[in-house]
């Protein structure tokens, strides 16, 4: 039997490349997103996309085996009722149930160093609060719940310093690595923390090519 996974916001970025892994991994993958299927993701059997959000009308969906937490926003008025209350909302929905077996929240090494937006930060934060809280809950099913927190990542949320060469060249001075992950290596993450650890449960990966060495945020 397919295992089943839900994944927040998989329109486009680590959503979308999370998705992918799945799909090709055998599960039964899910997308809720409030934007429309994306094309790499149409006509694919293993593959249903709701258009909704999350912060409200979820669909039922049962026997959910993993929950990818994902869905999320930046610097607007609703970071912390998207990132944190909509992350809420999607694991008291589809997470704390008998069948689950795994759940993955995506935070932010903002979470650790306080180096962004205040709401944002804020939003993140208690994520990792939150992934603690359910951890405890879910063990009674012998299943984990962890967070990771990426810090700069080739998305279209970071575009504004991207495609600017001068914040783009601060930030690398501030990176000692000199790089970025990819959208598809946060996903590689996700997918080992959620699929192959099975003893790993009310922690956070940070994964942040040295961010949090020298942690000024550029913006």
């Amino acid at each position: 039997m397919s295992k089943k996974v839900i994944i927040t916001g998989t329109a486009k970025g680590i959503g979308l490349e999370t998705a992918l892994l799945f799909i090709e991994a055998g599960f039964e993958t899910i997308g809720i997103d409030i934007l429309e299927c994306p094309y790499a993701l149409e006509n694919i059997p293993n593959y249903i996309h709701w258009k909704c959000d999350i912060r409200d009308c979820l669909p039922d969906i049962e026997d959910v085996d993993i929950l990818i937490n994902n869905a999320g926003v930046q610097n607007s008025r609703d970071d912390i009722d998207t990132n944190l209350k909509g992350t809420i909302n999607c694991t008291e929905k589809y997470g704390v149930q008998p069948n689950i077996k795994a759940i993955v929240n995506v935070a932010s090494v903002s979470a650790h160093n306080g180096a962004e937006f205040p709401e944002y930060c804020a939003s993140k934060g208690g994520m990792l609060a939150y992934t603690v809280n359910t951890a405890k809950r879910i063990a009674q099913y012998g299943a984990t719940c962890n967070s990771i927190s990426p810090g700069g990542v080739f998305t279209d949320l970071n575009s504004q310093v991207i495609d600017d060469p001068e914040k783009w060249q601060a930030i690398m001075d501030e990176t000692p690595m000199k790089k970025w992950a990819s959208a598809d290596e946060i996903a590689a993450w996700i997918f080992f923390v959620a699929v192959h650890n099975k003893s790993m449960t009310g922690q956070d990966i940070i994964i942040d090519n040295g961010e949090m060495i020298n942690h000024n945020f550029i913006w």
